[in-house]
């Protein structure tokens, strides 16, 4: 089992950034990918960027260049970032971060987080 706890969403006007945060705990060593995927009003949830346990990223065509995905690894928890930058109204949603684990196909998910830029 894998329990993820995210933060940092909040209320940001258009052009400003945020960070969220993804704290992943449990069988932290079967993660083979973590990432944040976001739902906005009305649409189906889809991916926002993803990164390997060999920091390998991808990126949704509609966020290159604007935010960056991250990790890194303490003794007990694997922590995934994502630094949003130059933030639009169209990028308003639930974030929620991922950690997939391969060898047993499951996917995990985080509560989720409310983003909302205003124009």
């Amino acid at each position: 089992q894998v329990q993820l706890v995210e933060s940092g969403g909040g209320l940001v006007q258009a052009g400003g950034s945020l960070r969220l945060s993804c704290a992943a705990s449990g069988n932290i060593f079967a993660i083979n990918r973590m990432g944040w995927y976001r739902q906005g009003p009305g649409k189906q949830r889809e991916l926002v960027a993803t990164i390997t346990s060999g920091g390998s990223t991808n990126y949704a065509d509609s966020v290159k260049g604007r935010f960056t995905i991250s990790r890194d690894n303490t003794k007990n928890t694997v922590n995934t970032y994502l630094q949003m930058n130059s933030l639009k109204p169209e990028d308003t949603a639930v974030y929620y971060c991922n950690a997939r684990v391969v060898v047993v196909n499951i996917d995990y998910w985080g509560q989720g987080t409310q983003v909302t830029v205003s124009s």
